[in-house]
């Protein structure tokens, strides 16, 4: 049976939902391997206590993990996705983000440089940058500071924490890679 769609502003918008944000919503149904963005790291190289850690200077608390390793070091593509940004910040200094089939964000931060370009789809595993120290990483020892940041809210994550309502969106990457 062909799905037919009326003429006029309903029915383009509802084939726009079933061409695009269908497909696109597939990614939620499936389980998803996420590899460690480091190249030759365990988790003894980072403190899985550090997410959502208290008074981490500018950015509040820390939204992320630290993974510590010598300056150049390869970063990886924890997941396969399309870059979404690449450039530089202030806090994050050199930094990328990697959208995933699940509509999360991988976000990683004080990179000595980058490899890839927003724009473009990279392979888990990829080699997308370099481990460093930049923006308020600076004067401290090299690491990838690494983000999952979620665009689909996680109602029950709601807490009365500092920031507590971002821990919707924010994940633990611990959670994820140990």
């Amino acid at each position: 049976m062909a799905v037919r769609f009326k003429r006029g502003k309903l029915g383009i918008g509802l084939a726009f939902l079933v061409l695009i944000f269908i497909p696109l919503g597939i990614g939620l149904f499936f389980e998803q391997d996420i590899v460690i963005p480091v190249k030759g790291a365990t988790s003894r190289d980072w403190n899985p206590r550090s997410f959502w850690h208290p008074d981490w200077g500018a950015s509040g608390v820390h939204k992320g993990i630290d993974i510590f390793a010598s300056r150049g070091t390869d970063v990886l593509a924890a997941v396969s996705g399309l870059v979404v940004f690449q450039g530089e910040l202030n806090l994050g200094g050199k930094a990328l983000a990697i959208l995933d089939p699940k509509w999360r964000l991988h976000y990683y931060a004080h990179l000595d440089s980058a490899a890839v370009s927003a724009g473009k789809w990279v392979s888990q595993g990829n080699v997308v940058g370099k481990v460093g120290n930049t923006g308020n990483a600076r004067g401290r020892p090299p690491h990838l500071h690494y983000s999952i940041i979620s665009l689909i809210p996680r109602f029950g994550r709601y807490s009365d924490r500092e920031e507590g309502w971002k821990l919707m969106f924010f994940l633990n990457p611990a959670d994820y890679l140990s």
